[in-house]
């Protein structure tokens, strides 16, 4: 039988999602607030366009966002429904959420996904958080998401309920140190125009063979042919809060995460003066993740 889903936010991450999971063979019933982009006209109608037990995706801004539609799907959805969180929600709200849901019977599971705007060509990197049978109950749906190949290199059930986005978590903080070493290293490069006559081509030269390759090296050196002094951009580079909770865990853990936490600061510098290596990181961000950029 086709798998049928719920998916509740449509824009850019889940309208591409959207896509992906109905090219992957699986039915979805798309609902989000703008007439413009969604399958149905209100939650309740979502939900009764969905087989028992139903599975409902929830790919909304974190915080009060997501708290409102997980109150909203409490009230509609039955006991046995499953609901996964696949935004970008801090970890400790995840057994809040499990809870509030279990007292309905409403079973509960949480995804950090990585892929940005790219993940309808590529792919989405999925960390999972939850119990066992709820996982697999929806693994037609990681499936679907992953990049093609292994299972193991696209997807792991990192644990408990939270465990997927604690994964993430301390992915986009890994992710805010490479940032900041590529940037810093173009505004040294940039510096030295007495010596270095290409910087796009110095990163470009690095793209194959270097121990510093990676798709963030690759996105740069788009971003870079784009626009090879960032003109366009202003050096505001702003911060979802995963590298802030990166941080406050590893203090709570006493692990030292001194590069991490350069990195977070690096950003709040660039909210002081428009700093050529922040340029980079927001160009980055605009790359991989469509983040938006602050034009001069």
């Amino acid at each position: 039988m086709v798998m049928h889903i719920g998916l509740v936010g449509l824009g850019k991450m889940g309208n591409n999602m959207r896509d992906r999971l109905r090219a992957g063979g699986l039915e979805v019933t798309g609902y989000d607030p703008n007439p413009a982009v969604t399958d149905v006209p209100s939650l309740a109608d979502m939900v009764n366009a969905l087989p028992a037990p139903r599975v409902v995706w929830v790919m909304v801004p974190s915080g009060a966002i997501t708290d409102g539609v997980l109150t909203d799907l409490a009230g509609v959805l039955e006991k046995g429904d499953l609901v996964i969180d696949g935004g970008n929600s801090r970890y400790t709200d995840d057994a809040i959420h499990s809870t509030q849901l279990a007292e309905k019977g409403i079973r509960f599971a949480d995804c950090g996904v990585s892929g940005g705007v790219w993940g309808l060509k590529n792919g989405y990197a999925l960390m999972a958080g939850g119990d066992e049978a709820d996982i697999a109950l929806a693994m037609p749906i990681f499936d679907a998401l992953r990049p093609k190949g292994p299972r193991a290199e696209g997807f792991v059930h990192a644990g408990s309920v939270g465990a997927g986005h604690y994964a993430k978590m301390v992915h986009n903080g890994i992710e805010y140190a490479q940032m900041q070493a590529l940037a810093e290293g173009y505004e040294l490069l940039d510096a030295s125009s007495e010596i270095i006559h290409d910087v796009t081509g110095v990163f470009e030269a690095w793209q194959r063979g270097t121990v510093v390759r990676s798709w963030l090296l690759e996105l740069l050196v788009k971003a870079l042919k784009e626009d090879p002094e960032f003109k366009d951009i202003e050096g505001y580079v702003d911060d979802s809060g995963e590298g802030r909770w990166t941080i406050i865990e590893a203090l709570n853990h006493a692990v030292p995460v001194p590069t991490i936490s350069a990195s977070i600061f690096a950003r709040f510098v660039s909210r002081q003066k428009d700093s050529p290596a922040m340029k980079a990181v927001a160009a980055l961000r605009n790359q991989f993740g469509g983040h938006a950029v602050r034009k001069v």
